[in-house]
């Protein structure tokens, strides 16, 4: 696979990612102020573009980093995706824990 063809296979899950999010404010703002915490990176997120994979919630930026994932033949499973967020989301988990406003405790 040349450079190109991965760019535009990647420009275009981050189109569609972006829409998803977008269609999901369409047709309920009010998922721009409901929060979660992603299963994935572990961030408070907004319900919008978020996306349910088996058993977990991903944020939009997590769906988007799994579906270029996935159509790059990175990843086979959301499993395995997991497994490759887990530094991601034991430092969110930590900062969110041990840090207030980028000040240690």
């Amino acid at each position: 696979m040349n450079k190109n063809h991965l760019l535009k296979q990647i420009e275009e899950v981050q189109e569609s990612v972006r829409q998803m999010k977008e269609d999901d404010l369409q047709e309920n703002p009010e998922t721009a102020n409901e929060e979660f915490q992603c299963d994935c990176c572990a961030e408070i997120k907004t319900f919008a573009g978020s996306m349910i994979y088996e058993d977990y919630r991903l944020c939009n930026d997590c769906v988007l980093l799994a579906e270029v994932g996935f159509t790059l033949n990175k990843i086979k499973t959301i499993d395995e995706f997991m497994a490759s967020m887990e530094d991601k989301r034991f430092e969110t988990i930590y900062n969110t824990l041990f840090k207030v406003d980028n000040i240690e405790k």
